[in-house]
């Protein structure tokens, strides 16, 4: 590729859209990633960077524009990198969104993966203000407290006031927070040399509207002002936690965390129940869509009254409680001991007697749960974006629960894992449920079922 070079000028067609919601032509045979470029434009671009397979390039002008292009109505979209594909039409994001499933089967190709249905997304009726949970990064810029997000790839904040994906409510909390920690001159964290609060995340339940902020400082920081002016100012703020992270790594929690004001939980309902959740306790952040995302985890798994259930990765109970009333048993784990606490609470509220949850792996925990003698006739796995850990996987091929049900927020690590999976297990479809919209991201329910048993 020595005939390319940075800053150097070439004319591109946009032949797709790549993982990262970039569009992808070819230059020469060279392969070009373009952030902000659609299928079926023209565009002049300039490189960026030269790599060993590929170049970067960024868009001077379109020449031809796509008629699914629109106008982001986000004052800083281009800068913030939150969401990457809202110049899209929706529509189009959703038939993007089934585009990358197919891409990623084809790039890991899991066994007779051309004959899977990949049913159509499943979108929203109104895309926006939907992010039920905040996490922003605080800091001091020109003299001033300011919460937001990293520009993408940089270490630079993007300050956030009015986000159109965020839920308005937790936005408006947030702005407060912001101009409370600046009256009170509660100390703000600095990557080099200050220690106090690094990140700030706000959760609201959908069903109850009740509100959860946890404080996220490397050390002790006096909030007792501020949260009594946020209290006052907000009747929905239910519980304030506060979190000590003392890492220089980008995790942002550690290990610790201590209720400092209000209910130890919020009260959240999906489907028909309603469960508790405490501030460390995963859930998704677009209540609306779990709903169908957990529909379609009922349709797909087709449960029978003597059912015994495994839920692994089973945060706060929430996807197995669709089935407690259905089968036998529901058995969870998870490795954070609080969500499990929420979880076996949760249970005793809804007055189920036939779940058992423990904390701990699920790759150590199912084998005991084996060699005492239990067996589960379906399993529902829900990973974090790094996918099902390798020892976890290997559990289920020596164990082959008949029926499987894989919820997957990544569809490289789904695609991947599908590899292993389809030796033993039949593909009966893949349907991707729009959880994030505006975004390079979906979420997939995959139905599973052992070769043998079908």
């Amino acid at each position: 590729m020595s005939y390319l070079r940075e800053k150097q000028k070439i004319p591109l067609k946009i032949k797709r859209m790549g993982i990262n919601g970039e569009g992808i032509g070819f230059y020469k045979k060279t392969l070009v990633f373009v952030p902000g470029a659609l299928k079926g434009e023209d565009v002049l671009c300039q490189i960026t960077s030269v790599k060993r397979n590929f170049v970067e390039a960024k868009i001077v002008t379109i020449n031809k524009k796509s008629k699914f292009r629109v106008q982001a109505p986000c004052p800083i979209y281009d800068e913030c990198g939150g969401c990457q594909i809202m110049h899209l039409a929706y529509p189009k994001q959703l038939d993007f969104k089934d585009d990358l499933i197919k891409q990623a089967l084809k790039k890991f190709k899991p066994e007779n993966y051309e004959d899977y249905e990949v049913r159509p997304s499943l979108g929203m009726a109104e895309p926006w203000h939907y992010r039920a949970k905040l996490q922003f990064q605080t800091r001091m810029v020109s003299k001033k407290v300011t919460a937001g997000l990293y520009a993408e790839g940089s270490h630079r904040l993007v300050p956030i006031e009015n986000c159109v994906v965020q839920d308005s409510l937790t936005q408006e909390i947030i702005n407060k927070v912001v101009f409370l920690l600046d009256k009170y001159k509660v100390p703000i964290y600095n990557e080099r040399k200050v220690d106090g609060v690094r990140t700030v995340m706000v959760r609201k339940a959908l069903s109850s509207q009740e509100v959860q902020l946890i404080f996220i400082c490397s050390r002790e920081v006096r909030l007792s002002g501020v949260i009594k002016e946020l209290s006052e100012a907000f009747t929905q703020i239910k519980s304030v936690a506060l979190n000590k992270n003392q890492s220089k790594s980008s995790e942002i929690y550690g290990q610790e965390t201590e209720i400092i004001w209000g209910t130890e939980t919020i009260t959240e309902k999906v489907l028909d129940y309603e469960f508790s959740l405490s501030p460390r306790a995963f859930y998704q952040l677009n209540p609306q869509q779990t709903e169908v995302l957990y529909d379609q985890v009922v349709k797909a798994l087709e449960v029978r009254s003597d059912d015994h259930i495994i839920d692994a990765y089973c945060g706060v109970g929430t996807i197995g409680f669709a089935f407690a009333q259905k089968v036998k048993s529901v058995r969870g784990m998870d490795i954070i001991p609080e969500a499990i606490a929420d979880a076996q609470k949760n249970a005793k509220k809804m007055g189920y007697d036939n779940t058992h949850y423990e904390s701990g792996k699920a790759e150590v925990i199912i084998p005991k749960w084996y060699e005492e003698g239990y067996r589960a006739d379906a399993i529902i796995v829900d990973p974090p974006r790094t996918g099902l850990d390798d020892k976890l996987l290997a559990t289920i091929l020596n164990y082959q629960p008949p029926k499987m049900v894989y919820v997957s927020c990544n569809i490289s690590t789904l695609a991947r894992d599908l590899q292993k999976l389809s030796k033993v297990y039949k593909v009966d479809y893949i349907q991707s449920v729009d959880m994030f919209p505006h975004t390079a991201r979906t979420e997939a329910v995959v139905k599973l079922q052992v070769k043998n048993n079908t």
